[in-house]
Formats: structure tokens, sequence, C-alpha cells
């Protein structure tokens, strides 16, 4: 006698709901969209009042954080234009920009 359900998928009577294809999250920085890490960063830092967060790349945190200081980001606030104009992090998009989402490198320390 044949079965009327797979052995093998016991919910398998159950109506399949297919997922709403959901936008893909942008970052911030580079404007490339979010691998499955997603980092919440904040462009006014906390300790400067900072409650806003936008979504980024771990690499493009990284970044960030290592060339600017906690004032300089509070003074660029959430406008990406401002960050952009600065050469090593232009250069940084540039070159990230045909990576994979959820590409990963060593960043350099700070500049100070």
């Amino acid at each position: 006698m044949a079965r009327k359900h797979s052995k093998y998928d016991p919910y398998d009577h159950l109506p399949q709901e297919d997922a709403p294809a959901t936008a893909p999250v942008l970052c911030w920085l580079c404007g490339r969209a979010t691998g499955k890490t997603i980092v919440w960063h904040h462009p006014i830092p906390k300790s400067r009042g900072g409650r806003d967060v936008v979504p980024m790349h771990s690499i493009c945190q990284q970044t960030l954080i290592a060339n600017f200081t906690n004032s300089e980001l509070q003074r660029h606030g959430l406008e990406v234009a401002g960050l952009l104009e600065n050469p090593n992090i232009r250069k940084f998009v540039d070159w990230v920009a045909n990576k994979d989402p959820d590409f990963t490198a060593a960043v350099t320390k700070k500049q100070r």
C-alpha cells in the first residue's frame, strides 16, 4: 500500500508558504548589500550622545574606527559624503566595491 505522505518529511501535509523576498540591507558607508553579518554602527558615537544606528559591514566599521576619532565622527554626523572626502576612506570604498558581501580582511591600526 502506498503512503499518503513522505516518511521523511512529517510536515509535508502543511501548506507551503513561500518566504517573501526581502530587499537586501545596504551598508551605510559603501552602499553594498550586507551579507549574513550586519553590524549596527553608531555614526555619532554613544559617548558623544549618538542614538541612531546604521547597518554596516564589519570591515567598513573597522575602517571608520581606524581612520577617525570619536570627535571627528561626531562632527560628520549622519553625512556619509563628509566621510568619503577622506582619501583613505574613498580608496577603501573603491577597493571593497567589487568584494563579496561577507568579505573580511585585516584593517590597519589607528594612525595617531
